[in-house]
């Protein structure tokens, strides 16, 4: 029998500022929030609703392509998507569930070491926890013990190996040139296979240095490539057509053909890949051309009956093996008279800084937990629950002793020195080509949180020294300059500690007031005072909270005084409270000089009783300080706007006659016309009720000016109103009205002069068609004409929609 797995392996590099453990506003990702966000809607949730068309491109079947393939997603993006996009995370884990279904009991999914690391440019530690780490994060997500484990990179050694079989994995997939030779399970002369020359079709056994064993899976190169590189997803056809070629009569084996890609080539490197793929599947199963299978089946009934032997330190996207993380190989995007020189020098600054810290971590550890390293093996289970349960059970196996509050919290940030000082090796830092790329300048955000807290613990200077080190990674931009100065530029400004939460929370609460208790991000806010007032174009607040870290547990009681001068100048300052008596004076002395709208004495003030350390606009964090400054802007830009709508309104008719002259229109006018249509066209799209002649008259408008229309948001905020009307029907979809909203959202959507997406829409209409719609077509045919209506409305819908119904 011929057997086919598609393995996926999807992967984001880690994006979160380590001091908030979340990923701030990335702009270069709009319209949505952030880079795994936009993935997220291009990719991950596409592949769990991918659509299967007919010969007039009709939706004919919706499918889960995760359920009939072999995947594995890195935890720490499975952790964002948790929170982020929990409809996704949920299609995900069930998924997986549905493969244990179709596969004798064996799900799809599969483990990857935690974060993302160059396993054999770690050293040994390292290498078991980030196995362990791979291990129960899966556990924890999907209710079963993993088979196999996804090496980032397939980057490994003999070690790697051995250690993963030791912590029960069943099975790797590698690519095809890391294998080195073979021979049969009985005995024989060892065959070399360098070169891709091995047989990818059937499992092959390692045995490893401790005398255990692991099974290996070498997937298919050329059709991998062409998968990821060659466009072969073009056509779903081709695509399997692809694949059953790599069967050949002339093996007397069971054969699996099996790929290995990025999991992101289907759908966002690659538009519509899901669907190639969905299509591919479905033709190889409707036609019996191969049994789809998973690595686990597969290996249950054909158990390897070679042995290989393999090349070690090598990667499948690195022909020099594994250098692209440590030197200057010649891997890169090709950037004229760029180098990466500066990849040996980040790595020996990292491994220098990891080596400083862990006999010290040790050693302080040890005087508060049985075994250090243990623990840092077992932290995992705080890192994925950091409920007080799950800390008191951590604290009972691993605290050396009752630990106060005070030492418990240094216990924390003993592990989550060790954390940082794993996620500081994310592969992602020395992929690409540029020392100031926003991945390397990531594990070097890593870095600083593990400088912050190895100061912090051990109290010994550190950073100086680490800098000192990384001077010696040298970016091709001069601008930036080296490692160092990237640090001082970006790291060391973005560093968080509780003054800087009570900063954040004190100055955004003079423009949007929180409640008595509120989260900023991985911190945990409970007002104790609060006190406001108003002055002229003054505004203030004043007041004491606790601030306590979710993460460490760190916690104090600050005392913070903010100012609004008017536009954008904020001061503000915070310190540690000093007693009840001391507030209250405090609080006196400040309402006077206030009430008095004594600028310079405010000014005064605060400067005496804050010093040098005040802060500002620029002391929020990404996503509030862009809020607040739309916020004060909101009046000058809506006069701006006024301004604009009004040149527009009133020469209107001016305008369309220049235009239709064929005369240039003057750029004063263009400007005004094409900021006015735009705004006017953006208000319509997000209208609760959609108006279609409003916006059509619009569209034409901007057609015989012809100005450039904001295609990107116009696009967006109308996807947004009719997934709306989508999800308002899905829950009432035998309402009549609400189907007719929804059919006139998506005949303007049809209209528009650029594709609308219709992704969500399309789901729900096509859930309601096995088992609503059936339901109602029998009554119509039995002479109901409410039924009758219906029926009409949502075939409507259904040809609106291009989906098929059956």
């Amino acid at each position: 029998m011929n057997y086919l797995c598609i393995h996926c392996h999807f992967y984001q590099p880690p994006r979160e500022n380590p001091w908030l453990e979340q990923i701030e506003l990335q702009d270069s990702a709009y319209p949505y929030h952030d880079w795994n966000e936009r993935i997220s809607a291009e990719c991950y949730a596409p592949n769990l609703a991918a659509r299967i068309l007919d010969e007039q491109q009709r939706i004919t079947r919706i499918v889960n392509n995760y359920s009939k393939i072999s995947f594995n997603f890195g935890p720490t993006l499975l952790s964002w998507a948790a929170e982020h996009t929990p409809e996704t995370y949920r299609g995900l884990i069930d998924a997986d569930r549905q493969s244990q279904k179709l596969f004798s009991g064996h799900g799809s999914a599969m483990a990857q070491a935690y974060n993302h690391i160059i396993m054999p440019l770690a050293n040994r530690r390292d290498k078991r926890t980030q196995i362990r780490w791979g291990i129960e994060d899966f556990v924890s997500r999907f209710g079963r013990v993993p088979e196999g484990m996804w090496l980032p990179e397939t980057a490994f050694d003999n070690e790697s190996l051995d250690l993963m079989a030791q912590a029960g994995i069943a099975f790797a997939v590698l690519a095809p040139h890391q294998a080195k030779s073979i021979r049969p399970l009985n005995g024989g002369d060892w065959q070399d296979v360098s070169g891709s020359k091995i047989d990818p079709t059937r499992p092959y056994l390692l045995k490893t240095p401790s005398g255990g064993s692991i099974s290996l899976f070498f997937y298919d190169g050329p059709i991998s490539q062409a998968v990821a590189f060659e466009k072969l997803l073009d056509n779903g056809e081709k695509f399997a057509t692809r694949l059953t070629g790599a069967f050949s009569d002339t093996r007397s084996w069971p054969q699996m053909v099996h790929i290995a890609t990025d999991g992101e080539t289907y759908g966002h490197h690659h538009k519509h890949g899901e669907m190639a793929l969905a299509y591919a599947l479905d033709y190889l199963e409707t036609k019996k051309l191969a049994k789809i299978t998973n690595y686990g089946e597969f290996l249950e009934r054909n158990p390897p009956q070679w042995e290989v032997q393999i090349h070690e330190n090598t990667s499948w996207s690195c022909v020099h093996g594994v250098e692209r993380w440590r030197s200057n190989c010649g891997c890169n995007a090709g950037r004229l008279g760029w180098n990466q020189e500066w990849r040996r020098p980040l790595r020996e600054a990292l491994d220098w800084l990891r080596d400083w810290v862990a006999p010290r971590f040790e050693a302080f550890g040890s005087t508060l937990l049985k075994d250090p390293w243990l623990a840092r093996d077992n932290y995992i289970n705080v890192v994925l629950n950091r409920s007080p349960d799950v800390r008191a059970l951590f604290g009972e196996e691993h605290f050396r002793r009752p630990l106060d509050e005070a030492e418990q919290v240094l216990v924390w940030k003993l592990l989550e020195l060790q954390r940082h000082a794993m996620l500081m090796y994310t592969s992602c830092g020395w992929f690409f080509d540029e020392l100031s790329g926003i991945e390397t300048v990531q594990v070097i955000n890593y870095a600083g949180r593990v400088v912050q807290l190895a100061e912090e613990l051990f109290n010994e200077p550190l950073e100086a020294r680490f800098l000192e080190r990384l001077a010696c990674a040298k970016s091709n931009i001069a601008e930036y300059g080296d490692g160092a100065n990237l640090y001082r530029r970006y790291v060391k400004p973005s560093m968080v500690d509780l003054e800087k939460v009570g900063a954040h929370y004190s100055i955004s609460s003079l423009f949007a007031p929180y409640g008595e208790r509120t989260d900023i991000f991985s911190y945990s806010v409970k007002r104790l005072d609060y006190h406001t007032g108003e002055a002229g174009k003054l505004r203030m607040a004043l007041g004491q909270a606790r601030f306590t870290s979710k993460v460490t547990q760190e916690s104090e009681v600050l005392t913070f005084w903010v100012v609004h001068f008017g536009d954008h100048n904020v001061a503000g300052g915070v310190q540690k409270a000093d007693g009840t008596s001391a507030f209250k004076d405090m609080l006196g002395s400040i309402s006077e000089s206030f009430a008095r709208v004594d600028i310079p004495e405010v000014v005064r003030l605060l400067d005496r009783r804050f010093g040098e350390k005040t802060y500002s606009l620029r002391s929020l964090f990404r996503d509030e300080q862009r809020r607040i400054v739309r916020t004060i802007l909101s009046s000058t830009v809506a006069e701006a706007e006024a301004a604009y709508l009004q040149l527009y309104e009133h020469h209107a008719a001016l305008m369309r006659f220049i235009t239709s002259l064929g005369t240039p229109m003057p750029r004063e006018f263009t400007a005004a016309v094409e900021y006015a249509i735009n705004s006017l066209l953006r208000r319509a799209c997000s209208s609760e009720d959609l108006d279609g002649d409003r916006i059509r008259n619009l569209l034409r408008e901007a057609q015989i000016s012809n100005i450039s229309l904001d295609k990107t948001t116009l696009e967006f905020l109308l996807r947004r109103r009719v997934e709306a009307l989508a999800v308002r029907f899905s829950a009432d979809p035998s309402n009549l009205d609400k189907l007719y909203d929804l059919q006139r959202a998506l005949k303007i959507a049809k209209q528009m002069p650029f594709p609308v997406n219709l992704w969500s829409p399309q789901n729900h209409v096509y859930a309601i068609q096995s088992g609503l719609f059936q339901r109602t077509r029998r009554r119509a045919l039995r002479g109901d004409s409410r039924a009758a209506n219906w029926v009409e409305g949502y075939l409507a819908l259904s040809e609106l929609l291009s989906i098929r119904v059956q």
